[in-house]
């Protein structure tokens, strides 16, 4: 097994293997490595998934429990027409870009049910360093600035959600609704690290 299948069923499946009448919402397609787990768990479980791509992949599966819609993520207005506002999962793993992905959480939480999961697949940076095992600068920059967007949402959303990570392969955040309110908009908070109190702890250990 790869490492991201290794994610995909550890973090993931694990996760939301035994949700009755299960109701996914996917974003991004490519390989089908997900969708394919999804449609399986969805014909065990009485559920339907249903995966947005801007590539066309309605041939992949045959499925009644499976749709697929040809379109950009962010297609709000015709992709909430055709989807279930009663979500268990939601899975975003198209454009990995840190204000992408912000947007796309945004627009699509509420529509995730108290106790579903909003996933977002590509967080982690360190594969991609330089030298390491996939070096890339693209995937590098902005799996970090995700991360860290991901971190100033939940600051000022730690009520209405849980946030938990994992760091296999290109990682993991996954987000655990709690309560039914909308998420508050992303506010500057003040960061210590660069504070006179610091700067002078910073120079007391060099001391």
């Amino acid at each position: 097994m790869d490492d991201h299948n290794y994610k995909l069923n550890t973090f993931l499946y694990n996760k939301i293997k035994d949700i009755s009448n299960i109701k996914i919402l996917e974003f991004g397609v490519r390989e089908g490595a997900s969708t394919k787990l999804f449609v399986d768990l969805a014909e065990k479980n009485n559920g339907d998934v249903v995966s947005v791509d801007i590539d066309d992949y309605s041939n992949l599966i045959k499925s009644s429990r499976w749709k697929f819609i040809h379109s950009r993520d962010d297609n709000f207005k015709e992709i909430q027409k055709q989807i279930s506002t009663n979500l268990d999962v939601i899975l975003l793993d198209s454009f990995h870009e840190a204000l992408h992905v912000s947007k796309i959480i945004y627009n699509y939480y509420d529509y995730l049910k108290k106790g579903g999961y909003f996933f977002i697949d590509d967080i982690s940076w360190i594969p991609y360093l330089k030298n390491g095992y996939r070096d890339n600068f693209w995937c590098e920059v902005n799996n970090r600035e995700t991360f860290f967007k991901i971190i100033d949402i939940y600051s000022c959303n730690s009520h209405n959600f849980d946030l938990d990570f994992t760091f296999i392969s290109s990682g993991f955040a996954v987000l655990k609704k709690k309560t039914n309110q909308k998420l508050n908009e992303i506010e500057k908070k003040s960061d210590r690290s660069v504070s006179i109190k610091n700067l002078l702890r910073l120079l007391k250990k060099k001391i």
